[in-house]
């Protein structure tokens, strides 16, 4: 048995003295593991998580572990080394496909929506940009395991303007005015989130882009990871608290009553 195809670096671990456990997220076969001998990684340089490879796998037979041999394409975490948001950010990503993934399931659209987030963070430093993205990206994987969002309309009029809350136990979108009696137990929707809108209005990104992790953090921890039975991979709640630090830094947002910083 074997096959090729482009995926991710998820996650690399030792197996014995001269091998690794490498685990990818392929573009057609999904979360896949495999064993790469030599402690010199791969072609092209040690394979560290966040690279984007060319692998063939090879086994015996297709239930069996298998041997990866891998193929450096690009690497957008060499460009994030100086950047500790930026690390967090890409930590948390791989950490929540690593953790959610059925094994050998193909999700070629998460496939390719986490090798896009990836590679566009590479290229984009600012926080409040690619954080926007980040959220973009945790909506796409919670509909892809099941538990997407309905931000089109407000669940109790049917409006579609006026969009300002997400119900917490629904998950569909509630207007300003529908939201006004119950507005203490509504989560915020920010935003770039409403449709037609494009990425965080430029006089206050910050507080929109906590907004969105508070949201999608909500929905992944009481509705995906709960189905899972187990908690959010230590990485997401990190991102958070990174976020919170260097966003305070970078803008003004804190002194308009965003969420304060630990």
């Amino acid at each position: 048995m074997e096959w090729s195809d482009d995926a991710v670096v998820l996650s690399i671990r030792h197996h014995g003295e001269n091998a690794r456990i490498v685990s990818l997220l392929t573009e057609q076969r999904g979360r896949h593991a495999g064993l790469l001998r030599g402690s010199g990684g791969a072609k092209g340089g040690a394979m560290q998580p966040g690279q984007v490879v060319r692998a063939a796998w090879r086994a015996r037979l297709p239930e069996h572990l298998g041997h990866y041999s891998l193929e450096a394409l690009s690497h957008p975490a060499a460009l994030m080394l100086d950047d500790a948001a930026r690390l967090a950010g890409l930590s948390a990503a791989l950490a929540l496909v690593e953790a959610t993934l059925p094994e050998r399931e193909p999700h070629p659209a998460l496939f390719a929506g986490t090798r896009l987030l990836l590679e566009t963070m590479a290229e984009m430093p600012d926080p409040a940009d690619w954080a926007a993205l980040y959220v973009r990206w945790e909506l796409g994987l919670l509909a892809e395991m099941g538990y997407g969002l309905d931000l089109e309309s407000c669940a109790a009029t049917g409006a579609r303007i006026g969009l300002s809350h997400v119900s917490p136990r629904s998950g569909r979108a509630v207007s300003v005015e529908a939201a006004a009696p119950y507005a203490g137990r509504l989560l915020d929707l920010p935003a770039f989130l409403v449709p037609g809108r494009g990425l965080p209005p430029a006089n206050d990104p910050g507080r929109d882009v906590l907004a969105g992790l508070e949201l999608t953090g909500h929905f992944l921890e009481h509705r995906l990871f709960a189905a899972l039975h187990g908690p959010l991979p230590a990485a997401r709640p990190r991102l958070l608290e990174v976020l919170r630090k260097t966003l305070a830094i970078s803008g003004d947002f804190a002194a308009a009553g965003a969420i304060t910083p630990p």
